[in-house]
């Protein structure tokens, strides 16, 4: 859910992604003499590239950005959904270095593919109302098989996913299988903090303050660089925006995987008090939930100050989840099933 201010003032950022490292395998004790020391690379960091590319499903095309980890394979797949309002580069903030979730994502040895959503970017001109909740879903299941089908994906695939984008990550959760290993959210609850008639929709983005709280918490040019992310909401999607409290619970009971929601500290749009919170969290009856608040940001979080902290949490909770499953005691064999 985007708006920007006409007079907001210009963005800066400071930090150099942290880069991952590779534990070496344990092993006894050598009787020789002892090994050579070897020096560890000196050079610089490979930048991971990032660029568009395009997914197809169900007979549209889906624009997209990718960034992939350079001379590795990918540990797993980070796929980004942006809000309403906004673009797929929404998690490619340039305001500052470090700031971007492609970039930190890639340089810690994930792929990241941030896609415009059904009715945005090079799809918007074939669904200009834009398309249902339950019919986005199936179209992003068909981008990703495609994507899946080119790419290597590692250990899965993680939704990363901020404001709308979370409704259609916990719409489609249910039809990956084993093939997702969690979602994280952003921005998005159940309990509206504003009146229905102030959502976003196709004649207003909503009150721009709403999205972004206090300016001091976006570096300079964010504001600047962030007209380029705008996009109108479909009117589809926009109609279907009161409806999410109804629609909630339903979806949120069918999700199996690990979820982490995230409310930003100047979070406006819903409301994120222990009720509330208690509330969220209740109808997911078979995964496990957890909900974090991040200091510092508004609604926008991946475009201010605390995207790197925030992304790095994101990341951290993907290893979360795959520890989880290394560590998973192995399911029981029935009785007199063949080895």
């Amino acid at each position: 859910m985007p708006q920007l201010s006409p007079t907001a003032p210009a963005p800066t950022m400071a930090g150099a992604p942290a880069t991952a490292t590779a534990t070496a395998p344990i092993t006894a004790p050598a009787t020789g003499p002892a090994p050579a020391i070897v020096s560890a690379p000196t050079g610089p960091t490979p930048v991971p590239q990032i660029r568009a590319i395009t997914l197809h499903a169900a007979g549209l095309t889906l624009s997209a950005l990718l960034a992939e980890p350079v001379d590795v394979a990918p540990r797993a797949v980070l796929v980004a959904l942006h809000g309403g309002g906004m673009r797929a580069g929404y998690f490619d903030s340039r305001a500052r270095p470090g700031l971007s979730l492609l970039a930190l994502g890639a340089q810690l040895g994930y792929t990241v593919l941030a896609v415009d959503r059904p009715g945005y970017g090079l799809s918007a001109a074939r669904l200009p109302r834009g398309l249902a909740l339950e019919d986005s879903a199936p179209v992003l299941r068909a981008a990703l098989a495609d994507f899946s089908a080119r790419y290597a994906t590692g250990a899965g695939l993680f939704l990363v996913a901020h404001s709308y984008g979370g409704k259609l990550a916990l719409a489609a959760a249910d039809a990956f299988g084993d093939a997702l290993i969690g979602l994280d959210i952003s921005g998005l609850g159940n309990r509206l903090a504003v009146a229905p008639h102030q959502l976003p929709g196709p004649g207003g983005q909503g009150e721009w303050r709403k999205h972004w709280g206090a300016l001091r918490l976006y570096p300079p040019g964010a504001f600047r660089l962030g007209q380029a992310l705008l996009s109108p909401v479909p009117e589809i999607e926009a109609a279907q925006g009161p409806s999410w409290p109804e629609r909630y619970p339903e979806l949120a009971a069918r999700v199996r995987v690990p979820v982490r929601f995230t409310f930003a500290e100047q979070e406006q749009w819903w409301r994120h008090d222990e009720e509330a919170v208690a509330e969220l969290t209740r109808p997911f009856a078979s995964a496990p939930v957890r909900v974090d608040h991040q200091p510092d940001a508004g609604h926008n979080i991946s475009l201010g100050w605390a995207a790197r902290t925030y992304h790095l949490r994101v990341c951290g909770f993907l290893e979360e989840c795959l520890l989880a499953r290394d560590a998973a005691l192995p399911q029981r064999r029935p009785v007199g099933a063949a080895l």
